[in-house]
């Protein structure tokens, strides 16, 4: 196939929109099902070359969930402990565990629920049967992966009445070092980012605290290499082998870490057991699960908990979550992985970051504050690498 014509571009009033090689070859994808449309693919290639740097990386199957050119986490095949899988909806899977990219999907998609509502899903290895049949209950535009086993694309294809979106691509396909872009008609032309983040990367620890765990290096690496693609400025806090709060796309570093952490928080408040036990009527959906549990947990706009509110959504009236109960929750966590993808100008991030576990940061420093950043750190006993690459995506 050597073009693909979309139906619009970013909005329908953008037409004529296709995706074509520029050099006349074959694109490196082929279509199984649906019509993907522009943002579709932005997300499906943004995706695919997260999940296949993080498999390469770490060498476990990778999955991502993307919203508009960002992922909402990224996670690594590992066993979920079953209060992660009852917070992530996938508790009645009894054979999840057979599947590590099962596993890596449960926790990419069962993050930040919210945010995935409606996502592009990339994986790193061929889709099997588990990890389709999780995919087919949640609303999501479309998969992209290096192919599916033949019963993992029949239930795929099943989704949204045929037409779910289903891109197989070309894992041995390399694109040309420089990459184009048009703005106001106007191109652009740089090299691409083919900077590798390993455990090297982390070598540079410039606070009294040295030690890094080989979990923390897993995580600080999920945490950078998920940056990498993340449109920036941005902020992602990591733990237990998955992103667990992405703070994205904003001009103030600090609205980053505010905006990572406060996901992280949401996160770890999931897996509370007042939460886990919250009495849903049975025919609650998932979507609106995910709609009342945030604002259980984070008092946003409607008290869930009220008469007159909580008929709508529970059995019986659930005790609410207290200021003081968060906090004490919360003060339990430790061991959480943050990374940058540019210098933290001020130790305001230190102080967000610590708040929500943080004890491991990566980043690349460079700030004429370095010090006192260095020193925050410090006082908090975290472990802090400089790692001298900025890692800026637009």
């Amino acid at each position: 196939m050597k073009e693909f014509e979309l139906k619009y571009g970013c909005n329908p009033n953008q037409k004529p929109s296709k995706i074509y090689m520029a050099d006349g070859s074959d694109l490196p994808i082929e279509i199984l099902c649906g019509r993907p449309g522009y943002i579709n693919f932005l997300d499906a290639f943004n995706s695919w070359q997260l999940v296949k740097e993080l498999k390469e990386a770490l060498g476990l199957p990778a999955v991502t969930s993307f919203k508009h050119v960002s992922p909402t986490s990224a996670a690594v095949g590992t066993i979920l402990p079953d209060k992660l899988k009852k917070a992530c909806f996938v508790d009645d899977i009894e054979d999840l565990d057979s599947s590590l990219l099962a596993c890596a999907y449960a926790r990419a998609r069962g993050t930040d629920r919210m945010c995935s509502f409606g996502d592009w899903v990339a994986l790193s290895d061929v889709c099997d049967v588990t990890t389709a049949l999780l995919i087919k209950r949640e609303v999501s535009d479309g998969v992209i992966a290096p192919g599916y086993t033949p019963e993992a694309l029949e239930i795929l294809k099943s989704k949204r009445n045929g037409n779910y979106n289903i891109v197989k691509i070309n894992p041995d396909y390399v694109p040309a070092e420089a990459e184009h872009k048009q703005v106001y008609g106007i191109t652009f032309e740089q090299g691409r980012n083919n900077f590798k983040i390993d455990e090297e990367l982390l070598s540079n620890l410039v606070t009294e605290n040295k030690t890094l765990p080989d979990s923390a290096k897993r995580d600080l690496i999920i945490s950078l290499i998920t940056l990498k693609y993340t449109q920036s400025n941005s902020v992602c806090f990591a733990v237990d082998g998955q992103a667990i709060g992405v703070g994205a796309g904003q001009q103030s570093r600090i609205h980053c870490t505010r905006l990572a952490g406060s996901k992280a928080d949401t996160w770890f408040l999931r897996q509370h057991d007042k939460v886990l036990s919250l009495p849903f009527l049975d025919e609650i959906a998932r979507p609106t699960r995910d709609n009342v549990i945030d604002g259980y947990i984070n008092r946003n706009e409607e008290d869930v908990c009220a008469d007159g509110n909580w008929q709508k959504y529970f059995k019986t009236q659930p005790e609410p979550l207290t200021d003081e109960e968060i906090k004490a929750y919360l003060a339990t966590i430790s061991g959480v992985a943050l990374g940058s993808d540019a210098f933290f100008p001020f130790d305001d991030n230190i102080e967000r970051a610590y708040r929500s576990g943080v004890s491991y940061i990566a980043e690349p420093g460079g700030s004429i504050r370095d010090d006192v950043v260095i020193e925050c750190c410090n006082k908090y006993g975290i472990a802090m690498a400089f790692t001298g690459m900025r890692l800026f995506h637009h």
